[in-house]
């Protein structure tokens, strides 16, 4: 482990124009450089460097970081084989810190399972590709399958032989210790092991025989796990074997598909989710990238986390039969709590999206999907609803599905835009439904919270002012719904200033107010997870999320840290929007005036931008509500002023909290 004051040494001998010096032409241009971007073709130079900042930047392709990133871009390292490489450039001797015993058995038992899973992928490949059997039954099948030479090497498929330890004799053979392969998951101890003795070849069997090999992926791109599919006709044979769950392998947080298809998600902004490892694949044969699939288990929400990561949008592609439906009964649930847009498409009976594929052409499976996918309340309202035309108890049955979907939705606006069109669809008032809805969620609060009291019923409502003015000085639907400034000027604070000690009010167990003092950065991430405010923009989501993954590391994170972080995505961030802030002019300084520092703006600032940003929240809902009265029945407007008098009350309290100084 490379030691931190190390780190730092090379960072501070690495000047960025001086490491890119060595790989491009950089010219002179004001307190910059210019040179012709090495990460894209180009013909007039948009590539620049600032010494001062220590940073690159092209204007051309959007690509950024600093020395360390470039020579990890450049020369294809990783973020300590770009170190190394840099200190050697610099001598800079590494004496990498002595790990304890229990750290170095972890270590290196992490790294040997990771070179046998390596040394796994190449041999099964090997193996279809050169033995007799393997290019017969094998490659085989994939030439049945009608997939492409070059899909089968982008997606590293490989073929296990029937002979059941023809895989764990040739790995020890080459080197690898049998305890690795049994904590792997790739070799099965037999029932002649005993236990606490050394483990030996004559004690393994191989996991996987006579079985087509699918290599699963980390999102690094290591190989982690493998599944195998039997190509026996025997039903009592399991279909597919998956690896067991290993030190390097979660299989309730791997997506398969998500390492090669996660720029394409990023890109298209919506991500296709799939049953099996043949549905992935054939959807990368017919140019459709932006698709993943749970590794041999129902999709969890570690899962949904992932994509999420990188796009809200999410179309569930599940099989036309049962089977396939009840899948997709079991994932949306799921996907809508975690507060994504989901949509569905239904292939036909006995299809799925590998079989389709292959009944078509990529022109047309593309134009199915584009056709045929819906918002899932809709297609499940419509579905329903034509099968329950005359049967009133399975008529209430299904709303009462629709109602619990609609309930999971944490939004409020898309929540009364869902009720509003199910309403229609189901032929019932609209105020049943949200009746319905509104209970749903009272109680899963109640449950939650534990002590949290059923509201009043019997308050006096009173009609909320919905003055023509009021409606005049409402913004834009883009304005009134997106956050990404307040989100980024939080995430700013964060990196500059998070580490710094304020004091705050709180009560005791006793209810006595008192001070207590905390940093910045953790009363920042109190006040978002205290009323459960979420970030919209999937980049923002990416650099908070490593800030709190800090935190409950017990660490609090510098610049520095943001800035030579190996994630891209955060490094950008902090390049782009933090150290290139605009400092106040010494020029007021020069002439007497006191210009308060950025550290004491902070605090302020901080608690500003975090009422704010609740501020326009409670807005955006209370604009759609007013909005909605207008064409609404008498019925449903007393629904809708109640939420009103809530959200009025709510948005009271943020006002007074923006109107007074928590932070002293």
């Amino acid at each position: 482990m490379i030691p931190k004051e190390t780190i730092d040494k090379i960072v501070e001998a690495a000047h960025v124009e001086d490491v890119l010096g060595e790989f491009i032409t950089l010219k002179k241009r004001g307190a910059n450089l210019l040179g012709l971007c090495p990460f894209h073709g180009e013909k007039t130079p948009s590539f620049t460097v600032s010494p001062v900042k220590g940073i690159y930047k092209c204007f051309g392709c959007g690509k950024s970081g600093n020395s360390i990133n470039f020579i990890m871009d450049h020369l294809q390292l990783t973020y300590p084989e770009a170190l190394k490489w840099l200190a050697k450039k610099y001598n800079i001797e590494i004496l990498e810190r002595e790990i304890t015993p229990q750290e170095k058995e972890l270590q290196t038992e992490r790294e040997s399972m990771l070179i046998v899973m390596q040394y796994a992928q190449r041999y099964f490949t090997e193996t279809m590709f050169n033995t007799d059997e393997g290019k017969s039954i094998g490659l085989g099948y994939f030439i049945e399958r009608q997939l492409r030479p070059d899909i089968i090497s982008k997606f590293q498929l490989g073929y296990s032989l029937e002979e059941r330890n023809a895989f764990t004799a040739e790995a020890i053979k080459n080197g690898y210790q049998p305890k690795y392969l049994a904590k792997t998951g790739m070799s099965i101890l037999s029932n002649r092991h005993v236990e606490g003795t050394e483990i030996t070849q004559s004690d393994l069997f191989d996991r996987y025989a006579g079985r087509v090999m699918f290599p699963i992926h980390d999102d690094g791109g290591r190989v982690v796990a493998f599944g195998g599919r039997t190509l026996s006709n025997d039903k009592k044979t399991a279909k597919y074997i998956n690896s067991p769950e290993t030190e390097i392998y979660n299989k309730s947080k791997i997506l398969y598909g998500l390492w090669m298809g996660k720029k394409s998600i990023q890109q298209n902004d919506c991500c296709y989710l799939v049953e099996g490892y043949m549905d992935v694949i054939a959807m990368h044969q017919a140019g459709i990238e932006n698709v993943v699939a749970s590794s041999g288990t129902s999709l969890t929400v570690e899962q949904i986390k992932s994509i999420h990561r990188f796009t809200k949008n999410i179309i569930v592609l599940y099989d036309g039969d049962e089977a396939g439906q009840k899948a997709s009964n079991r994932a949306i649930p799921l996907i809508l709590e975690e507060g994504m847009n989901v949509k569905l498409l239904m292939f036909p009976y006995n299809d799925d999206p590998d079989s389709f594929s292959r009944k078509v052409s990529a022109e047309e499976f593309k134009n199915y999907l584009d056709n045929n996918t819906q918002d899932f309340l809709y297609f499940k309202a419509k579905k329903l609803s034509s099968q329950t035309q005359n049967d009133p108890i399975k008529r209430a049955g299904v709303i009462k599905d629709i109602v619990d979907s609609i309930a999971l939705i944490p939004d409020n606006i898309i929540r009364s835009i869902y009720i509003k069109e199910c309403s229609n669809i189901m032929e019932i008032e609209e105020s049943i439904l949200q009746q319905e809805v509104n209970k749903i969620r009272r109680k899963s609060a109640e449950k939650k919270a534990g002590n949290v009291k059923p509201e009043d019923n019997n308050q006096e409502i009173t009609i909320p002012n919905t003055e023509p003015e009021l409606i005049t000085t409402v913004k834009t639907e883009t304005e009134l719904f997106n956050f990404d400034a307040e989100e980024k000027n939080l995430l700013v604070t964060l990196i500059k200033y998070g580490n710094i000690l304020i004091t705050v009010q709180a009560e005791d167990e006793n209810n006595v107010e008192q001070e207590i003092e905390i940093t910045l950065g953790e009363f920042i991430i109190f006040e978002l997870w205290r009323d459960n405010i979420n970030f919209e923009n999937p980049l923002h989501k990416t650099v908070l999320d490593e800030y709190i993954d800090q935190l409950k590391d017990n660490k609090l994170p510098n610049i520095n840290h943001f800035l030579y972080s190996p994630d891209p995505i955060i490094n950008s961030f902090a390049i782009n929007h933090v150290i290139n802030k605009n400092e106040i002019s010494q020029r007021w300084i020069n002439y007497g005036v006191i210009v308060p520092s950025e550290i004491e703006m902070a605090k302020k600032d901080a608690e500003k931008t975090l009422y704010s940003f609740k501020s326009r929240k409670l807005n955006s809902q209370i604009v759609q509500l007013r909005e909605s009265l207008k064409t609404i029945s008498f019925e449903e407007s007393l629904i809708v002023l109640e939420h009103l008098k809530h959200l009025d009350s709510l948005k009271i309290r943020v006002n007074k909290l923006l109107g007074r100084e928590i932070i002293k």
